[in-house]
């Protein structure tokens, strides 16, 4: 009984350690620019003119957030010039990025599809890469600052960071905005908010990896090209290599994949289905970005909780099924019409199973880093699952299309596509320890080869 109060009283302990504040900031910094590309951004391209099919294929100008482990190895490795020695491996990277993140986000604040389609694209092409690229600099810094059994709770506050940045400000504060100021007005405006997470960067302690780094050749009377081809390595060959040498790494690539089929679809036409059914932005904001809020934080601590209780993998399992379930919600919401209630149950719902599978899924992947080469094989892992949503999600307005825009069928689809990794989930846990454990955790046995 003793144990069992020890465990819950670390378990809330942890929450308000001053690495989760900072962790908190940065998962603000990660969501806000996520709406201003995704779904605020599609709201103002169907307010423009734009057909659902152009919609969704715009989902294809944010491909930088599926291939960014193409660069990662750059992050994990690459010292910048001033700001590495004066701000560390993780926050001199940090710093660049959010510096030109704001200045990317106020650019496409200056841009209009109306007049120019082909500059908002590109803007956002750019928005995306810099965004992907933040993103791999804090994955990697919350993989090093925290230990594995505190995996759950770091997820669980970045989650909510995020939702702050993404679903609260960019997302709700975005469309009040617009609808008092404009879509250009907005976007200056939400620009200037990742000024909080260049403060937090200045402020945060720089971590240190829990596992040895590869050697580097500091002789500088070594050959140049030898330096070059160790130095290439162990930025580019090394994390990949250590990463393929444990067991059943395939399969995990494949779950990791195959997880989120079913929120790829529904992600990014949601906002369309609204607006088709006649609410206003308003009325949105209201559901989608405060309601929906709220039940992400409940959903988050929810999953924070149950790995906490039940371990990663039963928490991944729970969180793939309510997901699945509550996708048949916007079926039933598409048979009702333009009615404020069962939008509202529809969006909380999903929602909180959302938030649930979200802590869990980012604890598991947290878990498989070795943070020799966190920025690398997070930034791999996190790539692959959204690799998924944006292919799909590039096709929704065409598969709306093909189906006579019954929206009752297509999400009655997305459920069935959220079912798709379970499978691959009972294997993994029949074979492999759960990820948030010290023994399941992180590296493989084997040390980063030099």
């Amino acid at each position: 009984m003793a144990a069992d109060r020890t465990s819950w009283t670390d378990g809330i302990r942890v929450y308000l350690d001053r690495r989760m504040l900072i962790i908190l900031v940065f998962g603000f910094a990660s969501g806000l620019p996520a709406p201003l590309v995704y779904s605020n951004l599609s709201i103002w391209l169907t307010d423009s003119g734009f057909s659902r099919a152009s919609v969704g294929l715009f989902s294809l100008a944010t491909t930088a957030y599926a291939i960014n482990f193409l660069w990662a190895p750059l992050v994990d490795r690459l010292r910048l010039p001033i700001l590495t020695e004066r701000f560390g491996r993780r926050r001199g990277w940090a710093l660049l990025t959010q510096i030109v993140l704001i200045m990317a986000i106020a650019f496409l604040g200056l841009t209009d599809p109306a007049d120019n389609v082909s500059l908002v694209a590109m803007s956002c092409v750019f928005v995306a890469f810099v965004s992907a690229t933040q993103d791999i600099v804090i994955d990697a810094y919350r993989v090093d600052i925290l230990q594995p059994q505190e995996f759950g709770a770091g997820s669980a506050v970045a989650i909510w960071g995020w939702h702050i940045g993404g679903t609260l400000v960019g997302g709700a504060g975005g469309l009040y905005l617009a609808d008092s100021l404009g879509w250009n007005a907005t976007y200056l405006i939400l620009a200037c908010t990742l000024l909080i997470a260049v403060a937090a960067t200045l402020l945060a302690p720089e971590p240190t990896p829990r596992d040895p780094l590869p050697g580097v050749i500091r002789d500088d009377r070594a050959p140049v090209m030898e330096r070059a081809v160790i130095w290439l390595r162990q930025a580019l060959i090394d994390p990949f290599a250590e990463f393929a040498r444990r067991d059943w790494w395939l399969l995990i690539l494949v779950f990791v994949f195959v997880f989120k089929f079913g929120d790829a679809l529904l992600g990014r036409m949601s906002f369309v289905f609204y607006r088709e059914l006649g609410f206003e932005l308003t009325q949105i904001a209201d559901v989608t970005k405060v309601f929906g809020l709220v039940a992400v934080c409940f959903g988050v601590f929810a999953g924070g909780v149950l790995v906490k209780l039940a371990g990663v993998f039963w928490a991944l399992l729970a969180g793939g099924l309510a997901a699945a379930a509550t996708n048949l919600a916007y079926a039933y919401l598409a048979a009702s019409g333009q009615d404020m209630t069962v939008f509202a149950l529809a969006v909380i719902a999903d929602n909180f199973t959302g938030g649930l599978a979200t802590v869990a899924f980012v604890a598991y992947l947290a878990g498989l880093c070795n943070t020799a080469y966190s920025a690398t094989q997070y930034a791999l892992l996190n790539s692959l699952g959204n690799l998924a949503r944006i292919w799909f999600a590039s096709s929704a307005g065409v598969i709306v299309d093909s189906l006579g825009g019954n929206w009752g069928l297509f999400f009655t689809i997305t459920a069935g596509l959220a079912l798709l990794g379970l499978p691959l989930l009972l294997v993994l846990m029949w074979v492999m320890p759960d990820p948030g454990s010290k023994a399941g955790s992180g590296a493989s046995s084997d040390q980063p080869s030099n």
